[in-house]
């Protein structure tokens, strides 16, 4: 570890022991990236997320509501229509003529039921596809969450509604499903407008990392709870790209995407003429860029990296715009020497790996708008 390294370090040390956090100097210093040793990194997201508040003073007590609150979320989520369990203080819920299983009402708690089963059985195969590599992924989780694991009680748990989907040796507990777990309740509380839910595992899945590699057995313990809320937050400043409705307004994914080349045209002519001249329109590629946060175009490592800069930046959505911006323009030479094919080759399978060239040059073009 390098001498300035250590400096860094301990200049996030000093800006994180203080008991009422200044949100503008751990956002500077988290612009240039974050530390991961000493769970700094976790912390960092926490608050630039907007879930933990700035008085370290109250953490404890909020961090105790927040995670009865995410239990209790389970809890809705998980319970089939008509059981519940005694001796967690529910009531048996008789099942009558009027809300059975066959029952055709749209309201019918069983109807509700059957609907929710397909979006959690997409929501399992989605996550059974996240960084099949890395062997995090793949390994037991040191913290299961034993409200779903329980075979004593007597839910109708998520894992039991997909397990029959899965092979026996797929039903061990990953840290995967803690990934699902928290994309669950997600779609109960609509953070995935017009069912716009596939995917979004790619955004949980380096925040659940984060968290759940925290060398802070206490935080790590927690990793689950923590990533719903800061998953929450984040998707609550950018739902509106999924609203169909909203497509065109300034808010909406169509404008984002727009935004993009109106920004290359401002800063490169030549390179946004060549793209038009061959009809490469941006919802070709940014699409995926914006909604995923670019989560789909790098490493994982290299991913959390371009993060600590969105997080930390107070318009992330404005300089993600830059990011991609700044991609295109990278890759300048390339794109005007190639054809349609070729070009779209590019922007779909990135070529620059390096993503502090990348964010340089986001931040150039930044200074130079």
């Amino acid at each position: 570890m390098s001498s300035s390294y250590r400096i860094r370090i301990q200049e996030f040390k000093v800006a994180l022991s203080e008991d009422k956090l200044d949100l503008k100097v751990l956002r500077e210093l988290c612009f240039s990236g974050i530390p991961f040793e000493g769970g700094i990194r976790a912390l960092c997201w926490k608050v630039l997320l907007n879930y933990l508040p700035l008085d370290q003073l109250i953490w404890e007590s909020f961090l105790k509501n927040q995670r009865e609150v995410y239990s209790q979320f389970l809890k809705e989520m998980i319970i089939q229509p008509g059981i519940a369990k005694a001796n967690l203080g529910l009531s048996r819920e008789d099942v009558t003529m009027e809300d059975h299983p066959l029952n055709p009402n749209p309201d019918s708690k069983w109807n509700n039921y059957f609907r929710d089963n397909e979006v959690l059985l997409q929501i399992d195969k989605d996550v059974r596809r996240l960084y099949p590599d890395m062997a995090f992924f793949q390994r037991p989780t040191d913290y299961p969450c034993q409200l779903i694991l329980d075979p004593q009680n007597d839910y109708e748990t998520l894992r039991r509604r997909v397990e029959q989907t899965t092979l026996k040796a797929q039903t061990v507990e990953r840290n995967r499903s803690g990934v699902t777990n928290v994309s669950s309740p997600g779609k109960a509380l609509n953070l995935y407008p017009s069912n716009e839910y596939e995917g979004m595992n790619e955004v949980v899945g380096p925040i659940y990392y984060t968290f759940a590699t925290d060398p802070n057995n206490e935080w790590k313990e927690h990793a689950e709870a923590d990533t719903f809320f800061c998953f929450t937050n984040l998707m609550s400043e950018n739902r509106d790209m999924f609203i169909k409705s909203l497509d065109d307004s300034q808010c909406g994914i169509t404008y984002k995407m727009e935004s993009v080349y109106s920004m290359l045209k401002e800063k490169d002519m030549d390179l946004y003429m060549k793209l038009q001249e061959q009809n490469i329109k941006p919802q070709y590629f940014t699409f995926r860029w914006l909604t995923l946060l670019l989560s789909q175009e790098f490493l994982l490592p290299d991913v959390i990296r371009i993060w600590d800069t969105l997080f930390s930046d107070q318009d992330r959505f404005d300089f993600l715009t830059l990011v991609c911006c700044a991609m295109l323009v990278l890759i300048r030479d390339q794109l005007l020497a190639g054809d349609f094919t070729v070009n779209m080759r590019l922007l779909q399978d990135y070529p620059i790996s390096d993503v502090h060239t990348i964010l340089a040059k986001a931040k150039e073009l930044q200074g130079g708008s």
